[in-house]
């Protein structure tokens, strides 16, 4: 049994080192499959539940409640505001992401994290989504992630660390999506 007493940043050490070693010694067990379902309720307005996900070679069987996420728009994009668009669910998908690598990374080098906070800005020019100009980007036009973080670590070896992150290679690497639609 692995007990609570090696932790860093929140992290059991030793649970992470033995995970790393079983992965090293069985590779299959590193992929996942993580998954959302998502019901349109009218305009821009969705709800998404996300419970199951494959995990370590099975189906994960230990979640005991459903997780809802909700998006909407602004009303001067033609929503009625009942929650965060879906560009700002993606910021702060990206932010705890690159945070929670930075601090996972950091308690398996032994750097203390002490506190860390970020701020999150991504730019879009509608033209694109409307359709106005073939030539603008429909999505962000490019993120900046800001990150105080209260460490003996230098900058360097932080933000190496927080590009270990699942959601930074997702969005600054092409990401294959198909898209299938059922009637």
């Amino acid at each position: 049994m692995i007990t609570a007493t090696n932790v860093k940043n929140g992290v059991n050490v030793d649970q992470l080192v033995e995970t790393i070693e079983t992965v090293q010694q069985n590779p299959e067990l590193a992929k996942f499959e993580f998954r959302s379902k998502n019901n349109w309720i009218d305009g821009g307005h969705c709800v998404s539940s996300i419970k199951s996900f494959y995990g370590v070679g099975q189906e994960d069987t230990t979640r005991q409640e459903t997780f809802t996420m909700e998006c909407d728009h602004p009303n001067v994009l033609l929503g009625n505001d009942k929650a965060p668009t879906p560009p700002e669910v993606v910021l702060h998908a990206l932010g705890s992401c690159l945070t929670a690598a930075m601090t996972y990374h950091a308690a398996a080098h032994g750097i203390d994290i002490e506190g860390a906070e970020s701020t999150l800005e991504g730019g879009i020019d509608l033209q694109g989504f409307l359709g106005l100009d073939p030539e603008i980007r429909k999505g962000f036009n490019g993120i900046t992630f800001k990150l105080k973080v209260k460490s003996d670590a230098t900058v360097e070896q932080l933000e190496n660390l927080a590009k270990f992150s699942p959601v930074f290679d997702m969005i600054s690497n092409p990401t294959p999506v198909s898209i299938e639609i059922v009637k």
